[in-house]
């Protein structure tokens, strides 16, 4: 369903390659399933890096949830055929790293007046939408905390 902050949005075939680029440089990737009646909750979404959307009948557009997986499947299967590992291995930053980002940024930002609590206006979803389209890697995530680091300290924060 269409949400209120637009999202790099993938087909399945789409989805099937870059899953396994990602994962040709040994970095981890999970694609997760919402629910059959809801999907998956805002929380969720924000944490993906892109959205899947599997095109159906526009007068029944869902799918159950074993389609959704069996298309998916199917998907990473034939781009598994495709793939060519790459020279150089990429560490892409790891969910647990860009949480830590993330957490960083928003208590920065808190501090510095940037964000203001009582009227975020979508401030944090769309950062995360930017920095997940960039595919940070662990070294760039380094240097962004690095950043926020010394914003701190110049603002006599730390």
């Amino acid at each position: 369903r269409l949400r209120s902050i637009p999202w790099p949005l993938l087909d399945p075939r789409e989805c099937g390659l870059k899953a396994i680029e990602a994962a040709s440089t040994n970095n981890k990737v999970a694609i997760i399933f919402g629910n059959e009646r809801n999907g998956l909750d805002n929380c969720d979404l924000q944490r993906c890096h892109y959205h899947v959307h599997i095109p159906a009948n526009p007068d029944y557009s869902s799918l159950n949830l074993a389609a959704a997986v069996q298309v998916i499947c199917y998907e990473l299967r034939m781009a598994v055929t495709q793939a060519t590992i790459p020279s150089e291995p990429i560490e892409w930053a790891d969910s647990a790293t860009l949480e830590r980002f993330y957490s960083e940024l928003e208590t920065t930002l808190l501090a510095i007046d940037f964000l203001n609590p009582k009227s975020p206006r979508q401030l944090l979803p769309r950062l995360r939408r930017l920095f997940n389209r960039a595919r940070l890697e662990q070294m760039e995530v380094a240097i962004l905390r690095g950043i926020l680091s010394g914003v701190r300290k110049y603002a006599n924060l730390s």
